[in-house]
């Protein structure tokens, strides 16, 4: 057991891998703050045009936010990073990560405000014209706000999956955490870097999760 841990918790390896590490975690942190904001930007523009009067935009949006959901994550950067180039399009790692999560977290996020705006009852949105709001005024001012609020523990919880879905960005040479924490191993041949870069998502995400719970209990209280 002792040569088991020795191998999975060298702590010398993990102190030699950690100034690499902690670079990979500035460029997660880096690609968070651009894929979550577009996801959550994408995710509203999708649930209004979802409520369309058109038909045909209403069926549109369906059908691609069916589509960006069912496609796996991965299979969806790879064919952004490397088949766009054969249309003449080449983006770098970074920007293909961008597109790649825009179009598949605002097919989630766009369900999920959808739902937060499903659950806004009529009333509110007949009150708030009855103020003088136009349409738009009374979406954005009224019920928009109380969408988000019935559905945040969902949002909070996408945006936990976003996070961890970063970790896809290695397979396009993007210096990420997990990018990082592998070319260490590679170096060491030694699992602790995997380990130690495992530790800091848990550091990251654990309190997010635990404050996922406590915005459940409340809003269900």
């Amino acid at each position: 057991m002792d040569a088991i841990a020795q191998q999975f918790f060298n702590i010398g390896i993990m102190r030699a891998a950690a100034p690499l590490i902690l670079h990979g975690l500035v460029m997660t942190l880096l690609v968070c703050l651009a894929v979550v904001p577009l996801g959550l930007i994408g995710g509203l523009a999708v649930a209004m045009a979802s409520r369309a009067h058109a038909r045909a935009t209403r069926f549109a949006v369906a059908a691609l936010v069916d589509i960006f959901r069912a496609i796996p994550p991965l299979v969806l950067l790879i064919f952004v990073h490397a088949g766009l180039p054969f249309a003449g399009l080449r983006l770098s790692p970074f920007a293909s990560v961008c597109v790649a999560f825009f179009l598949n977290n605002s097919a989630y996020y766009g369900e999920i405000y959808r739902a937060g705006l499903d659950s806004v009852g009529r009333g509110q949105w007949e009150a708030a014209r009855s103020t003088g709001l136009t349409g738009w005024q009374a979406l954005i001012y009224v019920v928009v706000p109380q969408a988000v609020r019935n559905v945040l523990p969902d949002l909070v919880s996408n945006t936990v999956e976003v996070v961890k879905l970063t970790s896809l960005a290695s397979v396009v040479a993007l210096p990420e955490m997990l990018y990082a924490a592998e070319m260490a191993r590679s170096l060491t041949y030694n699992p602790s870097p995997i380990v130690l870069a495992a530790a800091i998502y848990l550091v990251l995400l654990w309190p997010v999760v635990r404050l996922m719970s406590r915005l459940e209990h409340r809003l269900g209280g």
